[in-house]
């Protein structure tokens, strides 16, 4: 009695799953591509270029206070055979804490620019999901995922909508809005 209903289970599942493995010929997939809109598409490459000027700016402001710290340095050597022993250490102690800050600098620095990555790419993510979105509801997608995120190993070239996403992406950056 249990081999009849587990076969008619069986029977039940296998005879369900055929209509569904026919009709996954009309399901419409797409699959976008992120890091290929970011570097392909011009808001991307926007984004590209003031992250590069800011790091260039945080650099330049880097480079002078290592040079700033260079010259203190300097000074500090030359003094400190005319200095007293406390004078002395009183200096060393304050090289030191410029150092301190120097390091404070370096790390607020890379915190500003990694939070200035972030925001761009959500800010490029969320125009760009929107944009997807808009595609698979007048196109009648049943499924649009992102490639990386969704760990898609292989797809066939007309499933990748990445291309039609970048043409509307630089349309609507272009428009302004």
């Amino acid at each position: 009695m249990r081999r009849v209903s587990i076969a008619i289970i069986i029977w039940i599942v296998f005879m369900g799953l055929i209509p569904a493995a026919f009709a996954a010929d009309s399901a419409k997939i797409g699959v976008i591509n992120f890091e290929k809109i970011m570097k392909e598409s011009s808001a991307g490459k926007m984004n590209q270029k003031i992250l590069n000027t800011r790091g260039q700016e945080l650099k330049d402001k880097l480079e002078k206070e290592k040079q700033i710290l260079e010259e203190v340095n300097k000074a500090l050597e030359r003094e400190s055979l005319v200095l007293s022993g406390e004078k002395k250490r009183e200096k060393e102690r304050e090289f030191r804490i410029q150092i301190n800050d120097f390091k404070k600098m370096q790390e607020d620095f890379a915190n500003e620019l990694k939070q200035l990555e972030i925001k761009l790419i959500n800010e490029m993510q969320k125009s760009v999901f929107d944009i997807a979105n808009n595609i698979g509801k007048k196109e009648k997608y049943l499924l649009i995922i992102e490639r990386k995120n969704a760990g898609v190993i292989y797809i066939a070239d007309h499933v990748d909508i990445t291309d039609s996403i970048i043409e509307k992406y630089n349309a609507l950056v272009a428009s302004g809005s």
